[in-house]
């Protein structure tokens, strides 16, 4: 296998959270969320169906709102993989501020 220059560049977080709330009051909190990340790191994000992307300078990702779970995915590009740990931290904190 050829690995390519980049991946060696690129950091990723996976956060799987468990939920209890209705979908659509789930939907409203993944939107604070969003709200959030915005703020934060000045991504912009875009609802298609239950999944938010978003993206910005040097992050890509998803927020899916599944049954009982969300999932959260993001490449974190070369200069916010040096704070992938800080990132993820916050990432998490928000969720179980969030959904509990």
């Amino acid at each position: 296998m050829c690995s390519h220059p980049t991946d060696a560049r690129m950091a990723s977080i996976d956060i799987r959270h468990p939920h209890s709330l209705p979908p659509a009051h789930a939907r409203q909190r993944v939107q604070e969320v969003a709200e959030i990340l915005t703020q934060r790191f000045g991504v912009h994000s875009e609802w298609d169906g239950d999944i938010l992307g978003f993206s910005g300078m040097g992050v890509e990702g998803h927020l899916a709102l599944l049954p009982g779970e969300l999932h959260f995915s993001a490449q974190l590009g070369f200069l916010l993989a040096a704070m992938q740990g800080s990132i993820e931290q916050e990432v998490r904190r928000v969720l179980a501020e969030r959904f509990g």
